[in-house]
């Protein structure tokens, strides 16, 4: 910034111009819900747009990730990474630079959530983990059918499930497992 018999300075903008993601904590519902509120924005604008644009080569990276979530459930393990790598692939798709760099930069948070709520489904709601895995395949389907009216339906479903299976955890649990060791 520059001033009149002064000279020049330099000036700290970035609160005014870089967007930050507020620190989420899972074990709070608002802080949670806030985050949620934000994903399903995204998320489901992200894939109504990936069923519209995706090529055969997406369709064949969401569904690697769809396998992998599988074999992560039959294999007892979380899929917490194969989940992310799904809705990621999801996001490429769109063949948008703006919303690869978007979600890029939620990474962190959006991570956090994904395998908090598989955490708590595999501990907790073992038999809703073929549900998760059922909504998943709903929105490749969707994706694959090139109809981003279902596909955009599907993935507000999926993301508004995920965030009522994490409050039925929330709300309840005997037991809470220790959130640093997940993280």
């Amino acid at each position: 910034e520059a001033r009149a018999g002064s000279g020049v300075y330099v000036v700290d903008e970035s609160g005014t111009r870089a967007f930050r993601v507020q620190p989420v904590v899972v074990g709070e519902t608002r802080s949670l819900d806030q985050l949620m509120e934000l994903l399903v924005t995204i998320e489901v604008a992200a894939t109504r747009i990936a069923a519209e644009k995706r090529t055969p080569e997406d369709l064949k990276k969401i569904k690697r990730a769809l396998i992998g979530m599988e074999y992560a459930i039959a294999s007892d393990r979380l899929g917490d990474d194969e989940d992310y790598a799904f809705h990621d692939a999801i996001v490429a798709a769109t063949h948008n630079a703006h919303f690869v760099a978007l979600c890029k930069h939620l990474e962190f948070g959006a991570r956090q959530v994904i395998r908090q709520a598989r955490a708590n489904t595999k501990m907790h709601l073992a038999d809703l983990m073929q549900d998760v895995q059922n909504e998943h395949k709903a929105i490749y389907e969707a994706i694959e059918q090139g109809n981003p009216e279902r596909a955009s339906f599907e993935a507000e479903r999926h993301l508004r499930n995920a965030r009522e299976r994490l409050r039925l955890y929330l709300d309840s649990p005997a037991e809470k497992p220790d959130v640093a060791k997940l993280a």
